[in-house]
């Protein structure tokens, strides 16, 4: 993937709105990053639940029980949405989406710096093999296309409005427009709105090669889904997201307004400043020492962009140096060691612990200065990344913008941070928190919504929740005194079952690391074979000699069955069926006490094996004829009588 992980940007922004209320679709500059780079650490996908031991990342987060009552009671619906992934593993962070009716389920990217939402289209000649099946518009009720007229890009045909869209690191999306029913989850108060967005015909480029299956933009523009909510009067013209810390993952998101919270830092936004959400950065500082910069350092070009797309933070030359050395001349205890990359100039140091909650004590806080006087703490989850090679050791995740004047800011730097994008009042707010605790707050006192029935299409288990919580264990019940002897899913694979042989155990390997069982756990129940395609079905069954598991266990696997379900891009295109929940098997008091049984037996088989040894030896002894010399009489022995 490309190292360049922001996007490009344009001074120049097309924003033409279509005679019906719809944007002119021609290409309009999108922040790009949402590659990894190639010095980045490549980690386990791991979620957050909450019997978890891990401790606060940082004294200065607030509980959760203080952000609840602020998320809640806004007097418009607001639509609450779990985030998934990791930002180092997949550098994106994803939420569900479910658009058509009956609903079609896609994981979209949540980026701040486009203004388009996109899915691949069931008519894409040119698309990569992503996490969901394409869009079926001919199997929605619901869709409609947006007609091709004078104010828009028509396709060839001038039947209907296209959109393109180009980024730095050489990807780019183009297709139609089109205008369906979407669905933000059950959790969320807000109902199914109609809205636009974009069915892809061609992608390249790191879109075509990524696991998600497309961009839910939310920057500023007609076309954004944001600005498409808040113009049909559904929410208010605000959004939150809450990207989890290292190594954690998950989060949240809230599209439409939240109460203000207790001490949260704001910087204004000037939307005529830059097309993309900025702030007022005027100073760096480093363990309270100013690094001395020009404040126009921070204003040039774009300004100081915030874009939760982009994985790191980039910044203008003279400020990166500045930061660099300020940062590094503290760090007397480490070692300076190569990047995880040869390919590029990391800079990383080791002897730093394993330990994310100790790093304050090696590594200095950064501290950015707003131009209101405010100031946001940076802790050092905030700016580092995790060595993928090296125990204990860690890289500086904020490198110099090329020659691009901008600063960029990317989702490294407010990594355990609700972060406020209040558009209605020009400004942007951070919040310490913890975000992957944060989706439970707001569950516990959130408005429930009745899920229609079209809009649950997963499985037939009933009752399910479309985007369960980063625990999952609230939205899943079993009934009654429900034992769970194995949990089975099936699994569909675009390779032909002798190709796949080889790679079984590997296979089964990946599925226990994704379900975080153990590989003993993993059991291939049956399989089908047609051609280049392989249906399996897994079992997993409980740990030891144990006949069931647990229901918070049992939970957790299914939480992550249905979160974030990984496999590697070699694997190729696959689903995930439905999975279903077993209970123990009958067995007869042979089964249930065959390893006693065994046991017995086997104590009696060594017994009677060392009795008849033994005996054996008892009975053919070996008389010992004392040593004599040669030549020494020997008494005469009398014969025995025939």
């Amino acid at each position: 993937m490309a190292r360049a992980l922001h996007r490009a940007f344009s001074a120049v922004v097309a924003l033409l709105l279509l005679a019906s209320g719809i944007p002119n679709a021609k290409s309009v500059p999108d922040l790009a990053a949402r590659t990894l780079p190639g010095g980045a650490a490549v980690l386990p996908l791991e979620l957050f639940h909450g019997n978890s031991t891990r401790r606060p990342i940082s004294a200065v987060r607030r509980p959760i029980s203080a952000v609840r009552r602020h998320l809640h009671g806004h007097p418009t619906a607001n639509a609450h949405m779990r985030l998934y992934d990791d930002l180092l593993t997949n550098g994106y962070y994803t939420t569900k989406l479910w658009i058509g009716t009956p609903p079609q389920k896609f994981a979209l990217i949540v980026d701040s710096g486009s203004t388009v939402t996109y899915v691949p289209c069931s008519t894409c000649e040119q698309c990569g093999h992503h996490q969901d099946p394409r869009f079926q518009p001919d199997e929605s009720s619901t869709y409609e296309p947006v007609k091709c007229n004078t104010a828009c890009t028509c396709d060839k045909d001038k039947q209907q409005c296209t959109y393109e869209r180009q980024y730095a690191e050489m990807s780019s999306s183009s297709g139609v427009l089109g205008k369906d029913v979407m669905s933000f989850g059950d959790e969320s108060a807000l109902r199914p709105q109609r809205a636009v967005f974009g069915c892809e015909n061609v992608e390249t480029g790191d879109l075509f090669s990524q696991h998600a299956d497309g961009i839910m933009g939310l920057g500023r523009g007609p076309l954004s889904i944001m600005d498409q909510l808040v113009e049909k009067g559904v929410i208010s013209d605000s959004f939150s997201l809450c990207y989890g810390g290292m190594d954690i993952g998950g989060g949240a998101m809230v599209l439409g307004g939240i109460s203000p919270l207790p001490d949260m830092v704001f910087s204004r936004s000037d939307p005529v400043r830059s097309p993309y959400y900025n702030i007022e950065l005027k100073e760096l500082r480093v363990s309270g020492k100013s690094l001395g910069l020009n404040p126009k350092v921070f204003d040039s070009k774009h300004g100081t962009v915030l874009d939760s797309g982009t994985t790191y933070a980039y910044l203008p030359e003279e400020a990166f140096v500045a930061l660099r050395d300020a940062i590094t001349s503290k760090l007397h205890t480490l070692k300076r060691i190569h990047g995880p990359d040869p390919n590029y100039h990391d800079i990383c140091f080791s002897g730093a612990g394993n330990d994310v909650s100790q790093l304050s004590k090696t590594f200095p806080e950064v501290e950015m200065v707003f131009g209101n006087g405010q100031k946001l703490q940076l802790s050092p989850e905030n700016y580092l990344f995790r060595h993928s090679k090296v125990h204990g050791a860690y890289c500086l995740g904020i490198f110099q913008n090329g020659k691009d004047p901008t600063t960029l800011l990317g989702g490294i730097i407010v990594r355990n941070t609700l972060v406020t994008y209040d558009r209605q009042n020009q400004k942007i707010g951070f919040w310490k928190t913890n975000c992957s605790q944060l989706w439970e707050g707001l569950q516990s006192h959130g408005a429930p919504l009745p899920a229609p029935s079209v809009f649950d299409n997963h499985t037939s288990n009933g009752g399910l929740s479309p985007g369960p919580s980063p625990s999952g264990l609230q939205y899943y019940t079993l009934p009654g005194q429900f034992q769970v002897g194995r949990i089975t899913f099936d699994m569909l694979l675009n390779v032909s079952y002798l190709d796949l042989v080889p790679h079984i155990k590997q296979l089964t390997e990946l599925i226990g690391r994704e379900l975080e069982v153990d590989v003993h756990q993993v059991h291939l129940v049956n399989f089908t074979s047609k051609g280049n395609t392989t249906w399996l079905k897994w079992g997993i069954f409980p740990a030891g000699p144990a006949d069931i598991f647990s229901n918070t266990t049992a939970l957790e696997i299914i939480s992550r069955l249905e979160g974030h379900f990984r496999l590697p891009v070699n694997y190729g295109s696959y689903q995930l069926g439905d999975w279903k929940v077993e209970p123990p098997l009958r067995r007869t008091w042979l089964q249930q006490h065959l390893w006693a049984v065994i046991l017995g037996i086997s104590v009696v088989v060594l017994l009677g094996f060392a009795t008849l040894l033994v005996w054996y030896f008892w009975r053919h002894k070996i008389a010992v004829t004392p040593y004599r010399p040669l030549g020494a009489p020997v008494p005469e022995q009398e014969l025995q009588p025939l």
